[in-house]
């Protein structure tokens, strides 16, 4: 990093937890729309391969009642 990111990152950090959260937040959300067309190829593929392992058998779906009832048990 440089002395103005390193001037940045300290002031930051400086900040109080919820305001440090929603920098996080915007930065993160900064950096996905950047890559929207790599993420959007990414989703693509993975909903492809997820489909394809239905279809063949390899995996059972899940009903959603049984999910949030494994959530609401952790």
């Amino acid at each position: 990093m440089n002395a103005r990111v390193d001037h940045i990152l300290d002031e930051v950090l400086a900040l109080l937890v919820d305001e440090r959260s929603a920098i996080a937040v915007a930065l993160l959300d900064s950096l996905e729309a950047a890559d929207a067309g790599e993420v959007s190829e990414a989703w693509r593929a993975e909903v492809k391969r997820r489909r394809d392992e239905l279809r063949a058998g390899t995996v059972r779906a899940i009903p959603w009642a049984e999910v949030k009832q494994r959530y609401r048990s952790l």
